[in-house]
């Protein structure tokens, strides 16, 4: 086989038919009447709960948040910190805070 794995098709999972006899079985065709069609709109809008509790989505609000900006730096300067990988952002910020004499910030371990 030349040396290439053959790919093999992924289940997209249940089509909306399935779920619809499913909820039908469940709730029975009466009530599946009486409730209301989900829609794109609706989901939009709609918060997730675990347990009764909404879950809060995104990074939390920090009390000191960043400011972005646009910032000019010669290419070898950018490409210097970008080599080192990911958090080059930050090294920036951490070195220029060295520069200015500012205090070294504490970072959160996750």
């Amino acid at each position: 086989m030349n040396g290439r794995k053959r790919a093999t098709p992924r289940s997209s999972g249940p089509t909306k038919s399935d779920l619809k006899k499913i909820d039908e079985y469940v709730l029975g065709p009466k009530d599946y009447e009486e409730i209301p069609e989900l829609t794109d709109e609706w989901f939009r809008h709609a918060t997730m709960h675990i347990g009764g509790v909404p879950v809060l989505r995104g990074r939390p609000k920090s009390k000191a948040r960043k400011q972005p900006v646009s910032l000019r730096l010669d290419p070898d300067v950018l490409a210097h910190f970008r080599r080192s990988g990911r958090g080059w952002q930050s090294r920036i910020n951490a070195a220029l805070r060295k520069v200015a004499k500012l205090p070294e910030k504490k970072r959160k371990k996750a």
